[in-house]
């Protein structure tokens, strides 16, 4: 059921332009916030067009906030919040909400860990009270640690061990980060998570599990001063931990060497390329980078009439496929990546020289304004879209708030996207560094090849 978040290639949908008279700004997308006593934020988003609330639980801590030689011990620890607690038995919680026509999840990234339920507003004063006594009051037992570690490391099989591609991301992102956590997986690597015991996880839930580590967002239809009151009589009396750690990262140095990764597996469907840059992300109140590079990614690889995907798959033909991909919600620097498959009868080494020539031309030929305008027309309507989904919102607030950014940054973003110029994103452009790089070639073994 718990899922875990990795580094994705996406792309923003194609939204049309009359998506822009629909939202009400009487029924949704009012921001509140608030802190209380025992320092837990808490953000409201309004939206009463329906009876409908997501109530998130969003810590800040993540997997790479785990202690080293424990890696997956963020995700594991998610998993073990569904046992029992001191009010609950084991899976109560989860059968509650669904007893109540709602549902549940949970997921672990690299820098925070979520806790959610969507249901009927009228049942938020429940959804609070079992995830408050689920902060501090979970019941782990040997058995417990035995049954969940075999159950993550199935999930490890079936998800990583069993897909030649994820195996593929994971060698990247370990060439990639020299000296940042940012390098090992969220689910961690599997001679570590074996050794995962009942110490590990109470270690990581007493450090990080407390409401002064915590952001609460609830979105839907619920007002402030309804959410304040339960708030302060479920979460506030839960003390605050003063002995928190302060969030320091090992960082990375400045990188000079671009890295290869040769992962040939048997398995391997469609042979493919993978480009992995190191560079900013969003920086609280100076976000322009970031944006910079957003628009760049779209106008790269965002879709059928992107700049790659014009000069590799219909110019050139050289390729059935290619992407990019920037995510600059991170709490430290992220990556801009470019995946790159093949057409038949075109070895990965004559695609590496196209794509490499496809830049090479970007970087000469520059900005088309009629593609830029159209990317932020684009970027204007999914801002719209994304009002009428309760959960996409409070999951921009949670990620966001957990991620160094503020609910000013949140807000500002699409105003910062508008305004970015083709001198931006040319200079963006100049971060995509070969230095600080790593190509990858996911490709079957040659023949007579031992695996």
């Amino acid at each position: 059921m718990m899922r875990y978040a990795r580094t994705a290639l996406l792309s923003a949908a194609l939204m049309p332009a009359v998506a822009f008279a629909q939202t009400s700004p009487e029924s949704s997308g009012k921001v509140t916030d608030f802190v209380l006593d025992n320092g837990m934020q808490v953000v409201v988003v309004e939206d009463h067009r329906a009876p409908v609330v997501q109530h998130m639980l969003w810590y800040r801590a993540g997997s790479a906030d785990e202690p080293k030689g424990s890696s997956g011990v963020a995700h594991f620890l998610e998993h073990l919040l569904f046992k029992a607690t001191d009010k609950l038995e084991a899976g109560e919680l989860s059968a509650t909400v669904a007893a109540n026509g709602g549902r549940d999840n949970a997921f672990t990234s690299y820098d925070y860990t979520a806790y959610f339920q969507r249901i009927a507003s009228d049942r938020l004063e429940l959804m609070m009270t079992m995830e408050a006594d689920r902060m501090k009051n979970i019941r782990l037992t040997p058995e417990n640690i035995a049954t969940e570690r075999k159950v993550v490391i199935e999930e490890r099989n079936q998800r990583t061990e069993n897909n030649p591609q994820a195996l593929f991301g994971e060698q990247i992102s370990a060439a990639q980060y020299l000296n940042h956590r940012y390098g090992t997986p969220v689910i961690g690597w599997m001679h570590e998570m074996e050794e995962l015991d009942l110490e590990d996880a109470l270690s990581f839930y007493e450090t990080y599990y407390s409401p002064n580590n915590t952001v609460l967002v609830v979105s839907g239809d619920v007002t402030p001063d309804e959410v304040r009151a339960l708030a302060e009589k479920y979460y506030g009396p839960i003390p605050a931990n003063p002995e928190l750690p302060e969030r320091l990262r090992t960082e990375e140095p400045r990188q000079n060497a671009e890295r290869r990764v040769i992962f040939r597996d048997a398995r391997v469907a469609q042979p493919y390329i993978s480009r992995s840059y190191l560079v900013p992300e969003r920086d609280s109140g100076a976000q322009e980078t970031a944006a910079a590079l957003t628009i760049l990614s779209e106008i790269l690889g965002g879709g059928t009439t992107s700049f790659l995907t014009e000069k590799l798959q219909f110019d050139t033909q050289v390729a059935t496929y290619s992407a990019t991909g920037y995510s600059g919600v991170s709490l430290d620097d992220t990556t801009f990546r470019i995946i790159m498959v093949p057409a038949d009868g075109v070895s990965l080494e004559e695609g590496e020289a196209a794509l490499d020539q496809a830049l090479a031309e970007f970087t000469k030929k520059g900005v088309d304004a009629e593609q830029l305008e159209r990317i932020k027309l684009q970027i204007r309507a999914s801002e719209i879209y994304a009002q009428d989904n309760v959960d996409g919102i409070a999951n921009r607030y949670g990620s966001a708030l957990t991620s160094g950014l503020t609910i000013e940054d949140v807000q500002a973003w699409p105003d910062i996207l508008d305004a970015v110029t083709a001198e931006d994103i040319m200079q963006a452009a100049t971060l995509l560094r070969r230095e600080a790089s790593v190509t990858g070639w996911l490709m079957r073994p040659e023949q007579g090849e031992a695996q």
